[in-house]
């Protein structure tokens, strides 16, 4: 296929599935625990390297996420995939120890109002909780990745300072985080945009790994996959069947699908190591499992090269 201006020296990508999280807590419906085991299951036999399986917050605040012990205990582990999920605090990262966790995630919010809404806390007073869970997580030889929600943009302060995302990701390099994942929490990203957020972390915090989380709140979603493409990134975050939100973004929307992601990625001849068509009826499943209708377009359309029989298409009456 033609080069054009993508980045063809990118030959791999990693993808990481957080629909487990992301998509499920944002169902008012709790889902039933073995069919969550069920699809996380599924989701590793397609061949996916990372999976954000659930949060370990407290059952109160998030209800739909209560059994994620019991999903780790349950679920057939393999060590071609990474089983990671959100830690928001020492207490959770305890919880994460006992069951076994690969990798433990934290998260902030970029902005101060936004983080006031998310979690109840500074960004500054979020960071000191960081420390506690780094000094948890290192004793026990676990992985952390920092997230950082609306950073791109917050619902409340409007623009957020590439400059204040390359301090934050300092800070998670020197509690020895394993790398940044820029989250799109309100879908304000734009090619713009990313390019200065990935540029300006560069520049302050060379040699750390980032990856990009983004919503298709206003159509682009994939436009900035692009570009992160074009800026040489290789990891990205998608939700199956384009589930997912966060009830402190106002009209927040879904995440980027991941059967969308997948098969724009294969068409580009970038290995991802995950099954599309297996992909495909995962989503349908869970189109199933909670009830309603997802906005993924690939799990309906199928890939490109699909064939039907002609027999099974009207045939126009007349000339």
């Amino acid at each position: 296929m033609p080069k054009g201006d993508i980045n063809m020296n990118i030959k791999k990508v990693k993808v990481t599935e957080v629909g487990p999280r992301d998509g499920f807590q944002s169902e008012k419906t709790i889902l039933n625990t073995n069919d969550k085991i069920d699809v996380i299951n599924n989701l590793i036999d397609a061949g996916f390297p990372r999976i954000e399986v659930s949060s370990f917050v407290s059952p109160k605040a998030i209800p739909q996420l209560a059994d994620a012990a019991t999903i780790l205990e349950n679920v057939k582990r393999n060590h071609e995939t990474t089983l990671a999920a959100l830690v928001p605090n020492a207490r959770g990262a305890l919880r994460a120890v006992d069951a076994k966790l690969d990798e433990i995630v934290v998260f902030l919010s970029a902005s101060e109002s936004h983080n006031k809404k998310n979690v109840n806390r500074s960004v500054k007073d979020s960071l000191l909780g960081f420390k506690e869970i780094a000094d948890i997580a290192g004793k026990n030889n676990i992985p952390i990745q920092g997230d950082i929600a609306t950073a791109f943009g917050c619902p409340f302060e409007g623009n957020v300072s590439a400059k204040r995302l390359a301090k934050i990701s300092k800070e998670y390099k020197m509690m020895g985080f394993k790398g940044v994942t820029l989250g799109d929490t309100t879908g304000m990203a734009t090619p713009t945009v990313v390019t200065e957020a990935v540029n300006a972390i560069r520049d302050m915090v060379p040699d750390f790994d980032i990856t990009l989380h983004f919503h298709n709140t206003r159509g682009i979603g994939f436009a900035n996959v692009m570009t992160g493409l074009n800026l040489g990134i290789t990891d990205y975050e998608s939700c199956f069947g384009g589930m997912g939100g966060c009830p402190f973004a106002p009209n927040a929307t879904g995440n980027i699908c991941s059967e969308d992601l997948i098969y724009l990625l294969h068409e580009m001849g970038i290995e991802t190591g995950i099954n599309l068509d297996q992909l495909i009826n995962i989503a349908k499943k869970v189109e199933n499992l909670v009830g309603h209708r997802l906005p993924g377009q690939v799990m309906r359309a199928g890939p490109r090269l699909l064939k039907y029989s002609m027999q099974d298409v009207p045939t126009a009456i007349g000339a």
